[in-house]
């Protein structure tokens, strides 16, 4: 089959981790079908109304990078239209999908509109946050209504996720598809245990969402017991400094390491070495890093919150209460002396069971092809 991507955000040399998900399910979703990625991305400074920056092959997926600037109408119209123009030069082409796949529902108003006027089956996959979070607009909620009502089905990352837009009044037809970890980076490798130093790694953006200052102010406390322990912090945000700077405070400088923003190679290199995962977080739309660290054979360290709490049971890890720095300590203390001792095998073949690309491909699939036989 042939399926259009319409994504609103995507990985790019500038910012490659933007999106990345989104990536990834592209990629699973090639392994079984002709998929072609048009991603249109906001750009105030350019002269033109549009400009195509690309139109090349990506991980071996054909996809069309464009920049734009908005008219003097809303930013989501112009959007639209100009999805809409460059839809009809992909025709013109000779190419003409049999599904059009938008991811977050933003994307999906063009999708939509697509759908209606050449008779095509849209679906939504839905990663944002903003409705765990209740941060949407009035108007974004009436968008998100249109969309994902005109949608044939919603592909949200959790059961989360989906209790969320429901709760925001859509009734539509839901099917839970996880974001996709991939095996070839993040796997198993064999660790010598006889390190005297255990190393605990932590990956996120530097935000309280990721729940970091409850991090380190569980070191500073763990530190006055034991120092048998490096944590590795990596990920940026423009509230480094303050970290660092809480960090030197709280006087665990020398046993934190910030390692800023890594590539996805660097950052399955840390998991492979690490002894288990730490991140207290208080919000998660899925928790893709819980995932890849699990990957690579890794106990993980995370916090009571549904999303988490649909991954994580005890022959993986342990859940604290978000917020409670005492909880946190005696998890990561106890991990600290009994990490060795969690079945490194069967974590990683959860991971590899449910959230490959031929797993989450073949599910994607499955759904194209139900859709397309209804329509007939």
């Amino acid at each position: 089959m042939k399926i259009l991507f319409l994504p609103s955000w995507y990985p790019s040399e500038y910012n490659p981790v933007k999106g990345i998900f989104i990536k990834e399910h592209a990629k699973a979703v090639s392994l079984f079908n002709d998929v072609v990625v048009l991603y249109l991305e906001y750009d105030g400074n350019i002269k033109t109304l549009w400009k195509t920056l690309s139109d090349r092959k990506e991980d071996g997926i054909r996809t069309i990078r464009v920049k734009y600037r908005k008219l003097l109408i809303p930013k989501e119209i112009t959007y639209s239209l100009i999805t809409i123009k460059l839809f009809r030069k992909i025709l013109n082409s000779g190419w003409k999908p049999d599904i059009i796949h938008a991811h977050i529902f933003l994307a999906g108003l063009p999708a939509v509109l697509l759908g209606k006027i050449y008779n095509l089956p849209v679906i939504v996959s839905e990663h944002w946050s903003v409705f765990t979070r209740s941060k949407l607009s009035k108007s974004k909620i009436s968008m998100a209504r249109f969309v994902f009502n005109k949608a044939k089905i919603i592909l949200p990352v959790s059961k989360n996720l989906e209790k969320a837009i429901k709760s925001c009044g859509i009734r539509n037809r839901f099917e839970v598809i996880p974001n996709v970890v991939n095996t070839d980076i993040f796997y198993q490798e064999p660790k010598n245990y006889k390190s005297k130093i255990k190393n605990i790694l932590f990956v996120g953006s530097l935000s309280e969402t990721k729940g970091l200052s409850y991090l380190l102010h569980a070191i500073n406390v763990l530190a006055k017991k034991r120092k048998d322990f490096i944590l590795d912090i990596i990920g940026d945000s423009r509230d480094r400094k303050r970290y660092e700077d809480l960090s030197r405070d709280l006087k665990i400088d020398e046993m934190v390491r910030f390692h800023g923003l890594k590539s996805k190679d660097d950052v399955a290199k840390f998991m492979k070495q690490c002894d288990f995962y730490v991140q207290p977080s208080v919000v998660e739309t899925f928790g893709i890093t819980f995932i890849e660290a699990m990957a690579c054979g890794k106990p993980v360290i995370g916090t009571k919150i549904p999303v988490l709490e649909e991954k994580i049971n005890q022959e993986r890890g342990i859940l604290v209460q978000p917020g409670n720095v005492q909880d946190l300590v005696n998890a990561i203390d106890y991990m600290l002396d009994h990490y060795q001792n969690y079945s490194s095998e069967k974590i990683s073949l959860y991971v590899k069971e449910n959230f490959t690309h031929e797993v989450i491909g073949k599910k994607i699939d499955n759904i194209y092809r139900d859709i397309l036989c209804a329509k007939k």
